[in-house]
């Protein structure tokens, strides 16, 4: 095909747009839509994660050691448990028997008894380490491999804290998934359906061109080109409005120092700063659902 021809074919498909316009524009709304449910329900699996993976850090497995050790045998457990690093471990801190009732004593837990702290003389914590890992599902493996360590005269582990996290964090990744996989297959066969009816309304049009020995190609390239086109634009609108909306909810949160507190979205996705990805993504997932769409739904008009 020459450059002139398939420029003509370019320049037809974008035209018609414009002269098919009731039907490019419900087009151009369901593919809106359709990004729009899609990026919102990603972006949002993808903080969920996030949050839950934030409240995962919060675990924390205290460590309690002989209060007779001597210096030297601490820093020795303190090299023992980072040797753990590559496996579990993700942060280790000693705290002091002084330290480590100070917290305790801080703990909101046991803020209305702060009377009963004060009135004990002798200091009966002893020294501490706190243990984070990175991977709680092996907690027990973890909790074993500590009390194998010397030393080692009790530990404390959230374990029903940590077994509600897991079953919270593979739930909520089923019902992610389901969910984004329902509204890409709802949104596909929304988008084909469109397509359908605005090449149906055409069809004289198609069949004309084939009579007079247009190929197949010559008339697929300007529905192409159409269906590329009006998804783009709708792939710009949907990120625009994604943006909008995104930015409004996580402002709420925001705005309220206890939610952020709460559900831990101090660092969830800004959005800002993935903009021109998403625009990218947006629009070249609208280009290939628009002309994708709206050249298999021509299959059986150009069979004349």
């Amino acid at each position: 095909m020459r450059c002139s021809n398939f420029s003509y074919l370019v320049w037809q498909g974008v035209v018609s747009v414009w002269h098919n316009r009731v039907m490019s524009f419900a087009s151009f709304c369901i593919l809106m839509v359709s990004l729009l449910l899609i990026g919102l329900a990603l972006l949002i699996s993808i903080d969920i994660g996030i949050i839950i993976s934030n409240i995962e850090d919060t675990n924390e497995i205290l460590i309690f050691v002989d209060e007779e050790l001597s210096d030297s045998e601490l820093s020795y457990i303190t090299e023992i448990l980072h040797s753990y690093r590559d496996d579990f471990v993700d942060r280790v801190v000693y705290r002091s028997p002084e330290e480590a009732w100070e917290l305790e004593r801080d703990n909101p837990v046991y803020r209305d008894f702060a009377v009963l702290f004060d009135s004990i003389g002798e200091n009966p914590m002893p020294n501490t380490f706190s243990v984070s890992l990175w991977d709680i599902t092996r907690m027990n493996e973890a909790v074993a491999q500590f009390y194998e360590i010397e030393g080692v005269i009790r530990i404390r582990a959230p374990y029903d804290f940590v077994e509600f996290l897991i079953s919270i964090r593979n739930t909520f990744a089923i019902i992610g998934l389901a969910i984004l996989a329902a509204l890409i297959v709802v949104c596909v066969v929304i988008i084909y359906n469109t397509a359908r009816s605005s090449v149906f309304a055409r069809r004289m049009q198609i069949s004309i061109m084939k009579h007079v020995g247009a190929t197949n190609a010559f008339i697929r390239i300007p529905f192409f080109i159409e269906g590329m086109f009006i998804g783009i634009l709708a792939g710009v609108a949907s990120w625009g409005l994604t943006r909008l909306a995104y930015n409004s909810v996580v402002a709420v949160f925001e705005e309220d120092i206890m939610l952020l507190q709460i559900f831990g979205i101090s660092n969830v996705i800004v959005f800002d700063d993935i903009m021109w990805l998403a625009l990218a993504a947006n629009c070249l997932a609208g280009a290939l659902l628009g002309a994708v769409g709206t050249v298999l739904s021509m299959g059986k008009h150009l069979k004349v």
